[in-house]
């Protein structure tokens, strides 16, 4: 049995965090509840175009906007962007120690 990054919250119980590892863009609409709810930097919204070529959001051959994992170290693995998350499209995993 693998060993997880653990941490202690202030009720002194422990936890496992667990930490933004992929988001599926073919469920994510692009609605940004994730990104308001995340102070770390970790996500950034993103255009893709017909093709499935990656584009700036607002570039004028974005066809879909998604949301893509920026950061992932900047992550604290508070999950909070995937409670929000209303199409259940971001995947978290906890860090081996």
């Amino acid at each position: 049995m693998a060993d997880f990054v653990t941490g202690t919250t202030r009720g002194g119980k422990s936890w496992t965090p667990k930490f933004v590892e992929h988001i599926d863009q073919k469920l994510c609409i692009g609605c940004g509840r994730c990104f308001k709810v995340c102070g770390r930097d970790v996500l950034e919204l993103i255009g893709i175009t017909e093709d499935g070529d990656i584009v700036d959001a607002f570039d004028d051959e974005a066809e879909k906007k998604v949301m893509s994992v920026k950061n992932a170290g900047n992550c604290i693995g508070c999950e909070s962007c995937g409670k929000v998350c209303s199409k259940s499209c971001i995947a978290h995993l906890p860090q081996a120690a």
